[in-house]
């Protein structure tokens, strides 16, 4: 492998790069993975390939919003646990702040169709960003034939046959460290451990320490307001949501559904949709859509005033989703270089490597379908399940818009944030004209 330097920027230069992109994080997962990949290691080589790979890796078998944790990862690579914290703190924010100001204008008049158009253009052109991406991480860890074929295999198993998310990765990684022990002359070059090594006492502590971070708040919230209290039930149950949601928000978007309409009874299935659609339209993770839910069941069944409890609803929402995810990176953070420093575990995690580009392709292609078609049907043929587009519904809109942005992005060399700004302009442009 092909050595790659590295180039350290400043806390102050990180900081503005994290708040870049915590406004222009949009198209869920594949979307923002492309944009840090875009950015940090192409644009400004921060971090080599090989390390933003194994970082990804690791943040796809955690629970919790991945691309988040491979922000707040990068971030700990470059500055430590500050770093860390601006990072992911940066990345979820700025979207947090859209989302929570579109949910209460929601919960006063309702849907707000001006910001629904402009979005329209954004998610058209973070489309051809997250293809554009896909296509330089595929060239980049698909090495031979058999990264190419677990990948493509990955890619079966989670789009046609819903196999889940954990064990295709686990799946990947034991092929992946068979291989590399059968043959190791075809191991991959395991990256040196830069590292010391960390005392078992340390990372103990390290997980003590978050652990009463996420937990002790929540548990002040429900000793004040008492067990049976809507703060008490958000932050149990977004708290048990957040170690369950392996695979990344959508693999438990139905659940979070079901049990926030039919137990609760805190919204409808209808707001639960539009809640959907706003977090998919706005910056930063899709799982911020939980904070949609937890502003209107705290504005609802708190009590009075009632926007102060909507509002104290969905900062524990964010609390209990987020605070986890800090506790995930910085406890395990510091293993990652030297688990890819062992030549059978760097096999491993390129086995998975291989895998995180079959699930990439996956979401790129489920969110390509959602863009350009008003109705997509997931329809099970046996144990294959093929999602299916209405052809009659055809957004002509965000076809013109996602090519329009592709012209942009390729043929004139427009950055990132021009594209997304000229593509959200000419889609409001059209929804005011009529057309």
């Amino acid at each position: 492998m092909e050595a790659e330097t590295e180039t350290k920027p400043s806390f102050a230069e990180a900081l503005k790069l994290w708040g870049r992109i915590g406004f222009l994080s949009f198209g869920g997962p594949a979307g923002q993975i492309a944009l840090m990949h875009r950015l940090i290691v192409d644009e400004r080589r921060w971090i080599s390939e090989q390390r933003f790979l194994h970082a990804l890796n690791f943040c796809m078998l955690l629970p919790g919003p991945e691309a988040m944790q491979l922000a707040t990862y990068i971030g700990w690579r470059l500055h430590g646990t500050i770093g860390g914290l601006a990072a992911g703190l940066l990345f979820v924010l700025p979207g947090a702040a859209i989302v929570l100001a579109l949910t209460i204008a929601y919960a006063y008049f309702g849907k707000v169709p001006l910001v629904e158009a402009a979005f329209l253009g954004v998610k058209a052109a973070v489309l051809v960003i997250v293809v554009e991406a896909l296509i330089r991480v595929a060239k980049r860890a698909l090495r031979g034939p058999y990264d190419f074929a677990i990948a493509a295999a990955a890619f079966v198993a989670i789009f046609f046959f819903a196999v889940p998310f954990p064990l295709i990765i686990a799946a990947a990684a034991v092929i992946g460290y068979l291989l590399a022990s059968a043959a190791p002359h075809r191991a991959p070059e395991a990256s040196p451990a830069r590292s010391e090594p960390v005392p078992l006492s340390r990372t103990i502590a390290t997980i003590a320490l978050w652990l009463a971070i996420w937990v002790v708040p929540l548990l002040a919230v429900a000793a004040i307001f008492g067990r049976g209290h809507v703060t008490t039930d958000i932050s149990l149950f977004f708290s048990k949501l957040a170690v369950v949601t392996f695979g990344g928000a959508y693999s438990v978007l139905a659940y979070m559904a079901q049990q926030a309409v039919e137990t609760y009874g805190w919204l409808t299935a209808g707001e639960m949709l539009d809640g959907l659609g706003l977090a998919e339209t706005t910056p930063g993770p899709l799982i911020l859509v939980t904070e949609f839910v937890g502003f209107l069941a705290g504005f609802r069944q708190g009590g009075e005033p009632k926007l102060t409890f909507g509002l104290l609803s969905a900062a524990l929402t964010l609390w209990a989703t987020f605070a986890p995810c800090f506790l995930w990176i910085f406890a395990g953070a510091p293993y990652v270089e030297r688990l890819s420093a062992n030549p059978r575990l760097a096999g491993a995690l390129a086995g998975v490597t291989a895998a995180v580009v079959g699930v990439i392709l996956n979401l790129s292609l489920w969110f390509a379908l959602h863009v350009l078609f008003r109705t997509v049907t997931a329809t099970w043929l046996g144990p294959l399940q093929l999602w299916t587009p209405d052809l009659a519904t055809l957004n002509v809109e965000a076809l013109v818009l996602a090519i329009l942005a592709a012209i942009l992005l390729f043929g004139f060399h427009v950055g990132i944030a021009g594209t997304l700004a000229i593509a959200a302009a000419a889609s409001l442009a059209w929804s005011q004209l009529g057309l």
